[in-house]
């Protein structure tokens, strides 16, 4: 008899999870929504990196980790910021809950694919790539805070300026050449892009 494996059905999944629960949004975001654009902008702060910055990274393997870098959450739902980072004991067992959350979706493989997927699930976070992909992270927040201001939503004030300041601090080259070059174009109108 066949075994069956859940881990794609539980990753299937990430449609369900709104992100920012706590706000008001004049559209809901879920983290598959989120993930896809997450993967885009990581491979594009690559690409950058390594075409003006004498980066070597892979971005292939940048878009694939920021692709899963929310998977867990099929299992945890979206932990807000402001509960997220708290205090350093609810950052704790957060990081905890996320590992338990990850070790159980591999569970969901068969043995032979375990060791990809744990690599994946489990990059490094402090890496090079690991960089790129919470820059990437903070630029989709961001971006989704300009979406909302745009259409006249004042509850993401504070979240930009504050998500704006976080990106700042990481000093990546490749992601103030982004803001510089791309972010712009997020505040214009459908009209004024064409």
């Amino acid at each position: 008899m066949s075994r069956n494996y859940h881990f794609f059905a539980f990753l299937s999944r990430m449609k369900h999870i709104t992100r920012w629960g706590l706000m008001r949004n004049t559209k809901t975001e879920n983290i598959q929504e989120h993930s896809l654009q997450v993967s885009m902008l990581a491979h594009a702060l690559a690409v950058i990196k390594n075409t003006y910055f004498n980066g070597d990274v892979n971005p292939d393997r940048v878009m694939v980790l920021a692709v899963y870098h929310d998977a867990n959450e099929t299992l945890t739902g979206d932990l807000p910021t402001p509960i997220k980072y708290f205090n350093p004991s609810i950052q704790s067992a957060y990081r905890a809950m996320e590992d338990i959350s990850k070790d159980k979706l591999l569970s969901m493989l068969p043995d032979e694919l375990i060791s990809t997927y744990q690599s994946i699930l489990f990059f490094d976070e402090a890496s090079e790539e690991g960089k790129i992909v919470k820059a990437a992270d903070r630029l989709s927040a961001y971006i989704k805070c300009l979406e909302e201001e745009k259409a006249g939503n004042s509850e993401f004030k504070k979240a930009a300026e504050a998500t704006l300041k976080r990106i700042m601090e990481m000093q990546l080259p490749e992601v103030e050449y982004f803001m510089e070059h791309f972010i712009p174009g997020f505040k214009l109108t459908l009209d004024e892009l064409n």
